[in-house]
């Protein structure tokens, strides 16, 4: 067993360090970089005449949203898709045979019902039956949206011949001419301490909290700020959490949440309280001015900051089952849950105000367009978030799986007849079945479904109803780990729990 563990270990590292180690570039002309931004093209190396388009993220992406000679797109979607090689094809492959042998030693069939066992679906089964079923449900949303895509390609470039490398390019196109919304001109609705405040402010309202800054206390850094939480009816202290937001030298640098006591009932009868602290890396005042965020980084900053309230609200009686150690697949349900008041009017605009008069809040209008641009195309997006998913499942549940062909033959039965960009080899440089997510790659969809379906149950209709969050305070956050979590969201909805409401909101705000 443990040499088993330790050659996955060996192994993952290696299918990470390809992907890293992957130093190939492409040298371009600015004319095959049409349609690309002047500081972008003014970030590239210059060499013989031509731009040198390194293969990573930072470049690739950008490439694939604006350039407009397909060609171009095509050739860069290509080069990036073969990141990991024959190697790291290799290395997966080898990967998915250990684990298999590491899940018959435990008395499993498979790796994938070993892995899900534990978690909300239980079995591999449950999990294809449920990424079929959102495939079939999405397809004509996706339909739709894909008609839209060809239609703009035709007009562009006069070619209705659709491929993978089109996908983003025409899918910004289409947001272009359907969400009329300025993201730079939106970031100067959110200074960075107006989002804080106003943020604090929506979960004591919501959840019936109160939160006391305490001063003058001995913290790691002068811009670290220390709260008190209490039960607004009460008066009992629940806990305690640090806001650690802007960015330093040496600071991790992601936006994430760490436990640093847990709540649980001590031996002699009294309770120790949760304390967690938010650590982001927010831009710092400069001139006496609050610094401005994008608006990801409110939604983030909002994600995370759910996950303390979450910390904070946990009364389970050990430690163990603490709200931060949750089961895999419940543990975001209520972040992304809550997510949803990011895209709300009356709930944005308590977290915005135009940076030089805040009285100014973000429009309705730039409200609603955020919303819309959140589900555009969430058909095809989903599509191929499914793709993946499916992938993963029949890998671990199958033995002696050619990865390559297997993701040819399901590719255009699930993109709509988009057939796999030849040349290009997903299992080589997808990571996330390698490392970290091998057999739930599943679980983050699964969450959002599970979360839709709370939002639009309880809230939707009253985004501050201060009853429902008391209630879902107490139903949902406060077992932490004690209860199963389908027993927690049955028992909270008084049913078992429906895609359909997912399916819904996304169709709802499509084209």
């Amino acid at each position: 067993m443990e040499k088993l563990k330790s050659l996955i270990d060996d192994l993952n590292l290696k299918y990470i360090q390809n992907m890293n180690d992957f130093t190939k570039f492409l040298l371009l002309s600015e004319e095959e970089l049409a349609g690309m931004p002047l500081e972008f093209l003014k970030d590239l190396e210059e060499t013989d005449g031509k731009r040198k388009v390194l293969l990573t993220g930072y470049y690739v992406t950008p490439i694939l949203e604006h350039c407009k000679v397909g060609s171009t797109r095509k050739q860069i979607a290509v080069a990036y898709g073969q990141k990991g090689g024959n190697q790291n094809v290799a290395i997966l492959e080898k990967l998915v045979q250990i684990r298999h042998r590491l899940a018959r030693l435990l008395g499993y069939s498979n790796y994938s019902d070993f892995a899900i066992e534990p978690r909300m679906p239980m079995t591999s089964r449950k999990v294809l039956e449920f990424l079929e079923e959102m495939s079939e449900q999405l397809s004509d949303l996706a339909n739709r949206e894909l008609t839209v895509l060809k239609e703009l390609k035709m007009k562009e470039e006069g070619d209705a011949q659709f491929g993978m490398e089109d996908l983003l390019y025409y899918m910004k196109r289409g947001e272009q001419h359907k969400v009329d919304l300025d993201i730079g001109e939106i970031k100067r609705y959110f200074p960075v301490k107006l989002v804080i405040s106003g943020m604090l402010k929506m979960f004591q309202d919501l959840f019936a909290l109160r939160f006391e800054e305490i001063k003058d206390v001995e913290v790691w850094h002068d811009t670290v700020r220390l709260f008190s939480v209490w039960d607004a009816s009460s008066s009992d202290l629940l806990g305690y959490f640090f806001l650690d937001i802007f960015s330093r030298e040496g600071k991790y640098d992601h936006t994430c949440v760490v436990a640093l006591q847990n709540g649980c009932m001590c031996s002699n009868g009294s309770r120790k309280v949760p304390v967690a602290v938010l650590l982001s890396q927010c831009p710092k005042e400069f001139d006496g001015n609050s610094a401005l965020l994008r608006f990801p980084e409110v939604v983030r900053i909002f994600h995370e900051f759910s996950h303390v309230v979450h910390h904070i609200s946990n009364r389970a009686t050990f430690s163990r089952f603490s709200s931060l150690r949750l089961e895999g697949d419940f543990a975001e349900i209520p972040s992304l849950l809550l997510e949803n008041w990011c895209y709300e009017s009356i709930s944005l605009k308590m977290m915005s105000g135009f940076y030089q008069d805040i009285t100014k809040s973000v429009s309705t209008e730039a409200c609603q367009s955020l919303k819309r641009r959140r589900d555009m195309f969430a058909g095809l997006k989903l599509k191929q978030e499914i793709l993946l998913c499916l992938v993963d499942q029949i890998i671990h549940t199958s033995e002696n799986v050619d990865i390559d062909e297997l993701i040819k033959d399901l590719h255009p039965k699930v993109i709509l007849g988009i057939p796999l960009l030849e040349g290009t080899s997903p299992a080589s440089c997808f990571p996330r079945i390698a490392v970290g997510y091998d057999a739930v790659c599943y679980s983050y969809i699964w969450s959002e479904v599970f979360a839709a379906d709370l939002f639009a149950t309880k809230f939707k209709d009253d985004l501050l109803n201060q009853h429902a969050g008391l209630r879902f305070r107490n139903k949902v956050l406060a077992p932490g780990g004690s209860k199963g979590p389908l027993e927690i969201i049955t028992d909270y909805l008084g049913r078992e729990p429906s895609l359909q409401p997912f399916i819904q909101s996304r169709t709802r705000n499509a084209l």
